[in-house]
C-alpha cells in the first residue's frame, strides 16, 4: 500500500507534487491549491496568495476554509449558503473548500503527474473526485472535478485568488468577450460591521475601466492594486459562443502573466473579488490587502446555493446560476490555470488564441507570447 506523505506548509497538512516546470501543494484541509511555483527559465513566480494568518491560530469557530484560505479551491456549492436549501445546510463555499480530502493516489506515468483525491459528500450523498495533472514543459495546472451520485441544483466555482505586488497598478486585469456586467446587488460590506467597500452596489457596467463608484463617478477595476482599504466584487458573463472564455492578469514588472481558461458552457461567469484591506473584523483585520479573487462560477454571484437555484436576477435574464447534478451521469468540471513569460512592453493581455502546441497570448499595443498548453483537456471527460 502507497503513502503519501503529508509536511505541514504555511501552516497545513499538504501533499507535494511537481513536474519539470511546476511544484504545487494540496491541503488536505479544504483541497485547497497553494504555494504552486511555476518555472519560468532561471526564474520562478508564485501568484496565489495565502491568508496573512496562515501559520496563527485564529478562531476555532471559524469556517474551515479561513483556517486553510490560499490558492485555488473548488467550491459545491459556490457562496455563503447563509440560507439552507429544501433543508440542505452547507458550509460556506460547500464541503468540498471545508472538508478532509483524503488522497489515493499520486500517479507517475512519462512526462506528467496526477494527484487524485476524493470527498465523500453528507449534507448531499454523492462524491468528488479531484484530478490535478502536471505536465511536463507545461507552466499550468490541468484540474477536473467530477461530482457523481448526487442530483439536482448546484452551484459550482473555481476561488482561485492572486496576491498582487505592493505598488500601486502592478497589475492588470483582463477578460475575454462578456455579455454582462454588474456589482454585487446588495451591500458586499457595511461600516456597521467594520467592512467597507467602494463600488455602487448593482451598477451595470460595460467595461472594467469605468465602474461606478459609490461616492460618485467611475473607476478602473482592471488597474490593480488600487482603493486601498475597501473591498468590492462584481460579477461577468461570458459569452457562451466562445470556443473557450479566459481570464488573465498581465505583471508587466514581473515580466509574466497569469491565465485561467474554461468552457463557458460549464462555468459561465467570472467573480472578482478585490480585497484591499475593507474588512476590519476577524482574523482579517484590515491586512487582507492586495489580493483579487478571480473566481470562474456557475452561480448567483457569491450568495449560495439556494439564491443560486431559485429564481434570481440572472436566471430571470436567461442566464444560467447552477449547474444540474444527475447520478446517472457524472458532472465534470475541468479548468486549467496557468502562466506565461512576457517579453518586454508587454501592456496587457488583450486575448488569448489557440496556437500550434499551446495558446498565444496577444497584447493591447501588438506584443505576443506562446504558451506550451494542451487546450482539448478543457472539453474532456476523462
Amino acid at each position: 500500500m502507497s503513502v503519501f506523505p503529508l509536511r505541514k506548509v504555511r501552516g497545513q497538512p499538504s501533499w507535494a507534487f511537481q513536474s519539470s516546470h511546476v511544484s504545487a501543494h494540496l491541503t488536505r484541509l479544504g483541497g485547497h491549491l497553494a504555494p504552486v511555483e511555476f518555472k519560468l527559465g532561471r526564474r520562478t513566480v508564485a501568484p496565489f496568495s495565502i491568508a496573512p494568518w496562515a501559520e496563527e491560530k485564529i478562531d476555532a469557530g471559524l469556517p474551515p476554509l479561513l483556517h486553510a484560505l490560499r490558492g485555488d479551491f473548488f467550491c459545491a456549492p459556490f457562496g455563503g449558503n447563509g440560507t439552507p436549501w429544501r433543508g440542505e445546510r452547507h458550509p460556506p463555499h460547500g464541503e468540498t473548500a471545508n472538508a478532509t480530502w483524503r488522497l489515493s493516489a499520486i500517479e507517475r506515468a512519462p512526462k506528467r503527474v496526477t494527484l487524485h483525491a476524493g470527498l465523500e459528500l453528507t449534507v448531499r450523498a454523492g462524491h468528488v473526485g479531484k484530478h490535478l495533472t502536471l505536465v511536463d514543459g507545461h507552466t499550468a495546472v490541468y484540474q477536473r472535478h467530477t461530482i457523481s451520485g448526487a442530483s439536482g441544483p448546484m452551484s459550482v466555482g473555481h476561488h482561485a485568488m492572486l496576491k498582487f505586488p505592493d505598488a500601486e497598478g502592478s497589475g492588470v486585469v483582463s477578460t475575454s468577450r462578456f455579455v454582462r456586467a454588474q456589482v454585487l446587488p446588495v451591500p458586499f460590506e457595511l461600516p456597521e460591521n467594520k467592512g467597507y467597500q467602494a463600488l455602487k452596489p448593482g451598477a451595470r457596467f460595460r467595461s472594467l475601466d469605468r465602474v461606478p463608484l459609490l461616492a460618485g463617478g467611475t473607476t478602473d477595476v482592471g488597474v490593480y492594486p488600487a482603493r486601498r482599504g475597501f473591498d468590492d466584487l462584481v460579477m461577468l458573463t461570458a459569452d457562451p459562443k466562445l470556443d473557450f472564455a479566459w481570464n488573465a492578469v498581465t505583471f508587466p514588472g514581473e515580466r509574466y502573466a497569469y491565465f485561467a481558461l474554461r468552457d463557458p458552457r460549464v462555468l459561465r461567469h467570472t467573480i472578482l473579488w478585490i480585497s484591499n484591506g475593507g474588512r476590519h473584523y476577524a482574523p482579517w483585520n484590515g491586512r487582507h490587502t492586495a489580493v483579487m479573487g478571480i473566481e470562474d462560477t456557475t452561480s448567483c454571484f457569491h450568495l449560495g446555493l439556494a439564491e443560486s437555484a431559485k429564481p434570481n436576477i440572472l436566471s430571470r435574464a436567461g442566464l444560467p446560476t447552477t449547474l444540474t447534478l444527475s447520478p446517472g451521469r457524472p458532472t465534470v468540471v475541468n479548468y486549467i490555470v496557468g502562466v506565461a513569460a512576457i517579453p518586454a512592453g508587454f501592456d496587457r493581455v488583450a486575448d488569448i488564441r489557440a496556437a500550434k502546441g499551446g495558446i498565444e497570448l496577444r497584447a493591447a499595443n501588438g506584443r505576443r507570447a506562446r504558451c506550451a498548453l494542451d487546450l482539448a483537456f478543457l472539453t474532456s471527460r476523462a
